[in-house]
């Protein structure tokens, strides 16, 4: 259960955030008293609920932003010490039924991404969990440009959807967001219509931020190369 007070602003939220900078993950998780786990294998998702508790994120598993009464997104971003993005970013899980009447403007990828607070953590994996050490979050909002590629990315993997192509779609489609396979194993299934619009089961899909897109970012804020 969440102890940690609400951030009152963006204000309160990012000083919280920058006051991690510079932490291990062992030094927040200890004062947090929770237990660092020996891998993340089976924990994938474990340094982002780290974050969400200590910063008093409260939306849970709902389906809006991580602090809801602000409108912001936590992202942990995991980084290698030359501050490059180690994988892509998961922003939500796609659908693949029931599209009709959605555009990007009232997108569920639109409204994750309206309001970001990214926490950049060095994530080397010859790095122990413990010792891997929070970077100078900030707080990111696409610009003109950004939207406007992120839109022309959300419109042709969706057209790919409705159009039946969903098992065509691959990780070279979008010039800064993909869609790949979600799913803990590949026994989950969830329903999509083929190009005949008939139904079948298939791999939940997900939609991924590109390193490219991320690593832009990081330059931009952190002035990283």
């Amino acid at each position: 259960m969440n102890n940690v007070n609400i951030p009152s602003s963006e204000q309160d939220l990012l000083e919280r955030a920058q006051n991690l900078a510079g932490l291990s993950l062992g030094e927040i998780a200890k004062h947090a008293g929770i237990v660092v786990p020996p891998n993340l294998t089976r924990n994938k998702g474990w340094v982002g609920l780290l974050l969400e508790q200590v910063l008093g994120a409260s939306a849970g598993s709902r389906p809006e932003p991580d602090f809801p009464h602000l409108g912001i997104e936590l992202k942990s971003l995991p980084i290698n010490e030359q501050a490059k993005p180690l994988e892509t970013t998961f922003v939500s899980v796609a659908p693949l039924t029931g599209l009709v009447g959605i555009n990007w403007h009232n997108s569920y990828v639109r409204k994750k991404l309206a309001r970001v607070l990214w926490v950049p953590v060095i994530s080397a994996k010859e790095i122990p969990i413990a010792e891997r050490l929070v970077g100078m979050p900030f707080l990111w909002s696409p610009n003109e440009e950004e939207e406007a590629l992120l839109a022309q990315d959300w419109q042709e993997l969706t057209d790919m959807i409705v159009l039946g192509e969903v098992e065509n779609i691959q990780g070279k489609h979008g010039q800064v967001m993909q869609l790949r396979p979600k799913a803990a194993n590949s026994k989950v299934k969830t329903q999509a219509f083929d190009k005949n619009g008939k139904p079948f089961m298939t791999l939940p899909r997900g939609f991924y931020l590109k390193i490219n897109f991320t690593q832009g970012l990081l330059h931009r804020y952190l002035r990283v190369n």
